[in-house]
């Protein structure tokens, strides 16, 4: 998984409550076990038009935000069903990070494990970053995780929390495979113990 460090992108706003994951990525897209190739039908209900071609009003789909790397988004983003599918579909598209005023548990749990980093924000930070957002492609923010802290494009600077374990997951670049394999050693020390004591196994 890629280390989540420091994150200066272009931020889009999405002021939308209750998103959920087949807004995200709608349930035809699901057929797939892949990670990748998801990006172009994130929120493809809302990004095309029933012939596939894009609405020209839809956020992602203006110049402004087209590469952007950060959402700013409204409460109860990721509500729905389960699906990992919604944030494979988000980190393929180039989003690592997302903030909102709340989101669903499972979404927020499966973000952690796909390399983004979801923020919970007040009402009152979410618009003013909302607001910042909505400048273009010149307003870029900065998503600093080792200080905690989001830097608008004008300089202001809000704090967040973040769990330190899934924190050091980030830094570090460690899904749960890269978890297991940080205990190697004593994984390779018990199994050898293991055939000694129990040759017959």
């Amino acid at each position: 998984m890629e280390k989540f460090t420091t994150l200066t992108g272009v931020a889009a706003p999405m002021p939308l409550v209750n998103v959920d994951t087949d807004m995200i990525i709608p349930k035809q897209f699901l057929k797939t076990i892949k990670r990748s190739g998801l990006g172009v039908n994130l929120f493809d209900e809302m990004r095309y038009d029933r012939e596939g071609n894009e609405i020209a009003d839809f956020v992602l789909n203006k110049p402004a935000y087209r590469e952007t790397e950060i959402l700013v988004a409204g409460e109860n983003f990721g509500c729905g069903s389960s699906r990992e599918h919604a944030p494979w579909a988000i980190k393929d598209f180039g989003i690592r990070c997302v903030i909102a005023p709340s989101f669903a548990d499972i979404f927020f749990n499966n973000c952690f494990k796909n390399g983004i980093l979801p923020i919970v924000l007040p009402q009152e930070q979410v618009d003013l970053l909302m607001s910042d957002a909505e400048k273009g492609q010149n307003a870029r923010m900065t998503v600093d995780l080792e200080n905690q802290t989001i830097t608008a494009s004008d300089g202001i600077e809000i704090s967040f929390e973040v769990d330190p374990f899934r924190k050091h997951c980030l830094l570090e670049g460690l899904d749960d495979i890269g978890l297991t394999l940080e205990k190697g050693a004593a994984i390779d020390s018990f199994e050898a113990q293991a055939s000694q004591a129990r040759p017959w196994v």
